[in-house]
């Protein structure tokens, strides 16, 4: 009997729903598809969601505006996993080709994704928390609960993200151990922390660890700026010449919380001339004093908790290739990933590769806030 081929369509299928099944960010943020193929490098135009405020009605309604807003967003990213595989490996059931393949080259994809999502905390300038030290109760919840609620965010479709050693100390708070007395165990049977404070919870190995410029340990910068201002001066005494900032280094200037968005050359004489942030002095500053909550130790990790409409994950269908290389882009939910198969003569192997076009983007600041730890 002749041996029957799993298709590359068969696996494209397969592929997209382990890829689904294995994300945790992309779920929860807005998602921008549509069936156009796009190259990587290509810029899409992605509209804004609109934000509403619910009103009393008093007699009478107050038009709200509907702000069609875009962002432009690059397609600088593509995930890619290419194996060899044999006809041999070809001729297995689609379960036991997924086991062996497919799902592994899906996890790695997966966890590229998040990476990518979760490298947006370079962006946010609001935070709670103390950096180096870890979250233990549910004051972190609250904590970033009500920061969200004084940006504004709207109450619905909230979400956080927390690093291993963040998830250790919440497993044992009671309020979540015991979620099963509730009637739910969810929580417990999926691995996610469960729903605390308004927030969907989860934990992620990818949450990003940052450090901190150099600049951030001088116990007495100043900064001086315009009001609205959103490249500022530094300067410190003491004059340490190897001292600069990176993009992320949070730091707060009186009762605000800005982010630098754009590394810095090192410090001459301790100064600093032109500091990029986000978002605008809210206040004019004269030589201000400037609090960096990394001073100590000078790295914080970067927990995360957000409304969707925060970051957006842009993904477009790649092309399928010309000529001998057979091809399929399987299009689930704002999804896609292509699979194309080919023929090395050199090394007589068939070659799969998995790859996925996309490009991910901050679009309100003011909806995420970083809970240090």
């Amino acid at each position: 009997m002749a041996n029957t081929y799993l298709t590359v369509q068969d696996i494209a299928r397969n592929a997209l729903l382990r890829l689904r099944n294995n994300l945790v960010t992309l779920p929860l943020v807005h998602r921008d598809h549509s069936g156009e193929f796009k190259n990587k490098g290509d810029s899409v135009q992605v509209k804004r969601p609109n934000t509403f405020t619910a009103q009393e009605f008093n007699g009478a309604t107050a038009p709200q505006d509907i702000n069609e807003s875009e962002v432009t967003v690059k397609l600088d990213k593509i995930a890619d996993v290419s194996v060899d595989v044999t006809s041999k490996e070809l001729t297995l059931n689609i379960n036991d080709f997924s086991n062996q393949i497919v799902n592994p080259a899906m996890e790695a994809i997966a966890q590229k994704i998040d990476r990518d999502l979760l490298g947006l905390y370079l962006d946010i300038p609001y935070h709670v928390g103390t950096s180096g030290t870890t979250p233990t109760d549910l004051t972190a919840f609250a904590s970033a609960r009500r920061r969200l609620n004084v940006l504004q965010a709207p109450n619905s479709l909230r979400s956080a993200i927390w690093n291993p050693d963040a998830d250790e100390k919440f497993s044992v708070i009671p309020a979540i151990v015991n979620a099963e007395k509730s009637g739910s165990t969810e929580a417990l049977r999926e691995g996610s922390i469960g729903r605390i404070q308004g927030l969907d919870n989860f934990m992620d190995q990818n949450i990003y660890t940052h450090a901190a410029g150099g600049y951030t340990a001088l116990a007495d910068a100043k900064a001086t700026g315009a009001l609205g201002a959103t490249t500022i001066a530094l300067a410190s005494t003491a004059g340490a010449s190897v001292a600069s900032l990176k993009k992320g280094d949070l730091l707060d200037i009186g009762n605000y919380q800005y982010v630098v968005t754009e590394d810095t050359a090192n410090a001459v004489a301790g100064a600093i001339a032109a500091v990029k942030i986000y978002p605008g002095l809210k206040v004019a500053a004269a030589a201000a004093a400037i609090t960096f909550p990394d001073k100590t130790p000078g790295a914080h990790v970067a927990n995360l908790a957000f409304h969707k409409n925060a970051f957006a994950f842009v993904n477009r269908p790649l092309a399928l290739p010309q000529g001998g290389a057979s091809g399929y882009v399987a299009s689930f939910e704002g999804l896609s990933v292509r699979v194309t198969q080919g023929y090395s003569m050199g090394s007589k192997v068939n070659q799969m590769s998995f790859d996925i076009l996309y490009g991910v983007k901050t679009l309100q600041q003011e909806l995420a806030v970083q809970v240090l730890g």
